[in-house]
């Protein structure tokens, strides 16, 4: 009996979060619309990153809203039901965010897909591969040389620590300690730690 009292409720709930998420989609429209007529006008991904620097200030239940509708419209194939925290800034459009996606406060998201029911703690930073930047030839500068950017993708269910920084695919359900540092692939259902990462130990 108290199953059946429960599934409205819970329907309740599922309706009105819907549309909370709606409304704030429409809120977020003429900002999309204002986004999509600079974008043809400069670089893409720097429009991007500005606009997402921008929505990145918003405090509190409103910011988490705001950022969602904005990334579930300018984002490849990205959900709306995710939670992006305040001070979290995205460089790159071609960036895919799942349903039930955590992303904490103060993280920097290059060009990726993080799949469903992923944790990414504060301070996380994950980048556009680990070739973004060429070095081989010593008469050009650094800044001359140029890099590769290529889409990293974290697994479904992960655990990324505060302070991580990504540079390689994760796989699913795997839990990644603060502070490390993912420069190869790593396995899933498995526990990385340290600098470079290392496998400590299979979940299962």
């Amino acid at each position: 009996m108290a199953k059946y009292k429960a599934e409205p409720k819970m329907s309740l709930r599922r309706l009105l979060k819907r549309t909370i998420k709606n409304f704030f989609i429409a809120l977020v429209l003429p900002v999309y619309a204002f986004y999509l007529l600079l974008r043809v006008t400069g670089s893409q991904d720097g429009i991007f990153a500005s606009f997402s620097q921008a929505l990145s200030l918003v405090p509190g239940k409103i910011g988490i809203y705001v950022r969602a509708a904005f990334y579930r419209l300018a984002c490849t194939n990205t959900s709306d039901e995710i939670s992006v925290g305040f001070l979290t800034v995205f460089s790159h459009e071609d960036t895919t965010i799942q349903k039930g996606v955590y992303i904490g406060p103060q993280c920097n998201i290059g060009k990726c897909e993080i799949e469903e029911d992923t944790l990414l703690g504060s301070g996380v930073h994950i980048l556009s591969g680990k070739n973004q930047h060429a070095f081989d030839d010593i008469e050009l500068s650094i800044q001359s040389q140029p890099g590769t950017f290529s889409k990293v993708t974290v697994g479904a269910d992960c655990w990324i620590g505060n302070g991580a920084i990504v540079m390689a695919n994760i796989g699913d359900k795997t839990v990644i300690a603060a502070g490390s540092v993912i420069v190869n692939e790593a396995e899933e259902l498995s526990i990385y730690a340290g600098n470079p990462a290392k496998l400590v130990r299979k979940r299962a």
